[in-house]
């Protein structure tokens, strides 16, 4: 007996070619997140740095000082950490290992920069300017601990499994190599602004 078939106008459209022969579009769930995360990120930055430009156009307390030279050398460690860590997603587990190594190290370098401006008598509070700067640098270094976290989980996979979904190396990566463009802008910013 054969089936009864709607009239055209009634039967819903056929799905596209690519969408039957994959099963429907394919999202990465990992990857939506992380770019979620950036978006964020990048607009909190986008606010600071916005507050920041108006605080200094109108302060006569804007207070200019030198950026601890230490900050120059934390960058290149931090572009050397993008390309460890690009490294091990074709390597081996060391680039990862060097990865998170870089990435203490630079958070250590942040650490020693504050010193450095305490020594000087720059604080928190002794100037908007110095203000704005340990806010900057303290949230990035927030941010980059969070990529320390992303990248121990890719390592701690790799080493145990001997494996880690690419989505997963992929999220993490994204993140970390945000983290140091958006460390590039901030020291520009820094550099250009206090």
């Amino acid at each position: 007996m054969a089936a009864v078939m709607p009239p055209p106008a009634l039967r819903p459209p056929a799905p596209p070619a690519a969408t039957v022969a994959t099963g429907g579009p394919r999202t990465n769930p990992a990857q939506t997140g992380m770019w979620i995360a950036i978006a964020t990120i990048a607009m909190s930055f986008a606010a600071l740095t916005s507050a920041m430009v108006v605080r200094q156009s109108g302060a006569p307390d804007w207070r200019h000082f030198q950026l601890p030279s230490i900050l120059y050398v934390n960058t290149l460690v931090l572009l050397l950490s993008s390309a460890t860590l690009e490294w091990g997603r074709r390597r081996s587990v060391w680039g990862l290992s060097v990865t998170f190594g870089l990435g203490l190290l630079f958070v250590a370098g942040q650490i020693a920069a504050w010193r450095q401006l305490g020594a000087q008598g720059l604080f928190l509070a002794t100037a908007p300017s110095s203000a704005f700067f340990y806010v900057f640098t303290a949230l990035h270094g927030l941010h980059v601990m969070g990529g320390l976290g992303g990248v121990g989980y890719v390592l701690q996979r790799r080493l145990i499994a001997g494996r880690v979904a690419p989505a997963t190396f992929g999220a993490a990566a994204l993140y970390w190599h945000f983290m140091a463009v958006l460390w590039l802008y901030l020291l520009l910013l820094l550099a250009t602004r206090v």
